[in-house]
């Protein structure tokens, strides 16, 4: 599979990663078995960068993953910090950077971190220095590698670029929700900070899959966070409303039935989207189960889209989402 280079710190990564918050919690119930197994799937497809967090399952998406490192090597490994705490700037301090990292090193079974991330931070965290010095100076006694933000909006994700030693930005990015493309992704490419894209298929609005009949788990953040009950609605099916989301997932679905490449869904299509935009590094769809790591994969061997199915990813946005969404984050 194609890799991408996380300019700033040297280190590439497959252009289509694995998200494992399904391994972790929030998604229904998935086995220690079955995580594993979807791990070995997307390994064994070339898939090397797994993205992770602290909070997911409150560290047993971190666990299966370390159980996994034990017999796999070369895999970039990042995991995210902050949001097991009261979101308050106070809050982000070196004291509970340590804390935190060392609950996650253990989880992990490594002495070092690939790549941290804030976890969604307050805005305040993202502009003040003090975060940077404190991420500095773990960088510096080998405690992680690199660092990285992600990020609810574009403007927080220009504030943490402008920084010298952000090796990373994570950010929503799919074709419900194309506002990264106008300033963040240009200004990323030239400061050679990585792009992380998360949630690149609206929670699976883009699979084509769901009806507005389309029920989901009690636990599945796309019951209990619809509204944002939980955590910011951007991070559930992008923050769209759920009945257009539907719709607009189902011209989506035509418009890659007419113009995209031949024998590929409408996911694997909008993976390819998200990976063949300039400046992007790698995508983190998230599986449940093998069949989606595979295909997944998959996504990232497609050709170039078509002129035809990108002037209409345009032409979807603009008339289903723009007015919604585009000024919200």
């Amino acid at each position: 599979m194609e890799s991408h280079t996380f300019g700033r710190i040297g280190r590439s990564a497959s252009v289509i990663g694995l998200g494992t918050w399904q391994l972790g919690a929030d998604w229904g119930e998935v086995s220690e078995s079955d995580a594993l197994a979807v791990l070995e799937a997307a390994v064994g497809d070339g898939v090397t960068f797994l993205d992770t967090a602290d909070v997911y399952g409150d560290g047993r998406s971190e666990q299966v993953i370390g159980r996994f490192l034990r017999s796999h090597d070369g895999i970039f490994v990042a995991t995210k910090m902050g949001r097991r705490v009261e979101q308050v700037p106070s809050n982000y301090t070196l004291p509970a950077f340590r804390s935190w990292l060392d609950r996650s090193r253990s989880n992990l079974g490594v002495d070092t971190i690939d790549l941290v991330q804030l976890h969604c931070p307050p805005t305040e965290t993202i502009e003040s220095s003090a975060t940077y010095d404190a991420l500095d100076t773990l960088v510096s006694e080998g405690v992680i590698a690199a660092y990285g933000v992600s990020v609810e909006t574009c403007d927080q994700a220009l504030a943490a670029i402008a920084r010298p030693h952000v090796a990373s930005i994570q950010i929503i990015l799919n074709a419900f929700r194309l506002k990264p493309l106008d300033r963040v992704l240009p200004a990323a490419a030239e400061a050679g900070v990585g792009i992380i894209a998360r949630v690149p298929l609206a929670s699976g609005l883009l699979s084509g899959r769901y009806s507005e009949s389309t029920t989901f788990a009690a636990d599945d953040h796309r019951t209990y966070n619809r509204h944002g009950e939980a955590f910011d609605v951007g991070e559930t099916f992008s923050g769209v409303d759920f009945a257009t989301g539907v719709k607009a997932a189902q011209e989506f679905a035509a418009l890659v039935s007419e113009h995209g490449p031949e024998g590929a869904t409408p996911a694997q299509v909008a993976l390819a989207w998200v990976a063949q935009q300039p400046g992007v590094t790698t995508v983190i769809p998230g599986a449940r189960n093998t069949s989606q790591a595979h295909a997944n994969s998959a996504a990232g061997s497609l050709p170039p889209l078509s002129d035809e199915l990108l002037a209409g990813v345009r032409r979807i946005y603009d008339t289903h989402f723009r007015e919604a969404v585009h000024s919200r984050w």
